[in-house]
């Protein structure tokens, strides 16, 4: 069964969440504050989606979200009332994969967190063999990415992104190609592209050999750098 944490300070906003993707089929885990959070992150692995309000008690949600991005690798929506520009763009930065403001539907919540699962689903059957580009290599069952043999952490959404560019590698892909691809119809942002682009390049691409801009088009993975034998 799918596990679901739920962080949110209004506990009667956590509970309507709660009892909404219960009745899906998900199995709920409650905190209420930022230091429970941290513990049910701890306590609960294999989560697969984490709901995060940003006005917390103690530890706000980007606090959260820093401490937690390098340790899970699931989807990680916001839930909050506020700026949604400031605070999407931001939290994009750090990793999250998604905004949901308040006040929100219901059914709207519980259709992005299906959307968010079910392209997670896709992406690890889509392909059952690693590639490699590079000195970059990227298993789509371990969701792990190695540069020059070491580990590099991603998110989910950087994950998914870096393996639709790879498989598209030499091809110049639109903004809205990848963001269809990679967010899909539901989700809203466009822009989160490029800041998922940025994220990317300072994890595995500091030098800009492997990730290209196309200025006016979108952007392309070359299969080698410029520096590599491609024999």
């Amino acid at each position: 069964m799918e596990k679901i944490l739920i962080v949110d300070d209004d506990r009667e906003i956590a509970m309507l969440i709660s009892d909404a993707l219960s009745d899906e089929g998900y199995e709920c885990v409650l905190a209420f504050d930022g230091e429970s959070a941290l513990s049910s992150v701890r306590e609960h692995p294999g989560l697969s989606l984490i709901l995060l309000d940003i006005m917390l008690p103690d530890i706000d949600g980007l606090e959260i979200l820093r401490g937690i991005r390098n340790e899970v690798s699931c989807p990680i929506l916001f839930v909050t009332a506020k700026n949604r520009t400031f605070d999407a763009m931001l939290g994009f930065e750090m990793g999250a994969d998604d905004y949901i403001a308040k006040p929100f539907v219901v059914e709207e919540l519980v259709a992005r967190v299906k959307a968010h699962l079910r392209r997670e689903k896709r992406s690890l059957l889509k392909k059952d063999s690693a590639i490699t580009v590079g000195s970059i290599k990227i298993n789509p069952e371990s969701y792990e990415v190695t540069l020059n043999g070491k580990a590099v952490e991603l998110s989910a959404r950087e994950f998914q992104l870096l393996w639709y560019l790879c498989e598209n590698a030499g091809k110049v892909l639109s903004r809205e190609q990848i963001f269809n691809a990679v967010w899909g119809t539901d989700f809203m942002d466009i822009g989160t592209v490029a800041v998922n682009i940025k994220n990317l390049r300072g994890k595995i691409d500091r030098e800009n050999r492997y990730i290209k801009t196309v200025w006016g088009v979108g952007y392309k993975l070359v299969r080698y750098s410029e520096n590599e034998d491609e024999h």
